[in-house]
């Protein structure tokens, strides 16, 4: 008999928490989403920022070190961006062509990746062809993430 009586407080309990989020204030998974997004825009903005520190470096004393970094530095945002971020554009998106558009945009960062590098490697290139190429690729990853 004490079982029956447990299970039916169970339920009302249950069927509470559910009217909690239906009041209108935000579930607790619908709070742990919006706080990642929120962790997920930093950290992009860092990397953001830690690119343009570095593309400034590469264009100020054309290392191949520098280039390296840079290098890494951008497959790392790519990384962030296209492969965590299109699952997310996914849910929110019903066409293939803001997929196609994403996969257009990294083989062009791609493609400009290679240019800089047989810029670097052609000495003769002035630093400000360098700093508009690094600019272009900045433009290009700040328009993948948007």
């Amino acid at each position: 008999m004490k079982i029956n009586q447990e299970i039916p407080s169970q339920m009302e309990t249950t069927t509470k928490n559910q009217k909690a989020t239906a009041d209108g204030r935000p579930s607790f998974d619908g709070m742990v989403q919006s706080q990642t997004h929120k962790l997920k825009q930093q950290e992009v903005q860092q990397l953001m920022k830690n690119i343009t520190l570095q593309g400034d470096k590469l264009a100020r004393f054309r290392s191949f070190r520098d280039l390296v970094k840079f290098k890494r530095m951008v497959k790392g945002f790519l990384q962030e961006t296209v492969y965590n971020g299109l699952d997310l554009q996914k849910s929110h998106s019903f066409s293939m062509d803001g997929n196609n558009s994403k996969l257009a945009i990294v083989k062009e960062v791609d493609e400009k990746l290679i240019e800089l590098t047989e810029d670097i490697m052609n000495q003769e290139k002035k630093t400000v062809d360098l700093l508009g190429l690094i600019g272009e690729i900045k433009g290009l990853l700040v328009n993948l993430y948007t």
